[in-house]
């Protein structure tokens, strides 16, 4: 007699229909597809202008770095991913920088509006 209220307890009603697994999931996906819409998408599309930017890049383009260093581009080495940038037009002065520093390229003209 026991195993029989053991085995009832233990087995799934008759009356209680098995719900689907799957919606059961359903809020985890409706998460995962909402951080992916607002958090992930966009950040790899800025991830991705970014790459076009660098690539862009050419000698005489004006240029911003992560540090706010304003410079004129002289030479580029790919080989080494580096950009040599003259920040001083005056005296000369040019300097290395990663060429993951720049941060944006700007206008000549917009150069000369931000240094006056």
């Amino acid at each position: 007699m026991q195993y029989i209220i053991l085995a009832m307890a233990q087995s799934p009603q008759a009356g209680q229909p098995q719900g689907n697994p799957l919606v059961s999931f359903l809020p985890f996906i409706l998460i995962f597809f909402v951080m992916w819409f607002f958090m992930i998408r966009p950040q790899s599309k800025k991830q991705k202008e970014m790459q076009q930017m660098l690539e862009s890049v050419k000698v005489n383009d004006w240029v911003l770095t992560n540090g706010g260093i304003i410079g004129r581009i002289t030479s580029i080495k790919p080989d080494k991913n580096i950009v040599v940038l003259e920040i001083d037009d005056n005296n000369h002065v040019r300097v290395e920088f990663q060429k993951s520093a720049i941060v944006m390229i700007i206008n000549k003209d917009d150069n000369q509006t931000n240094a006056s």
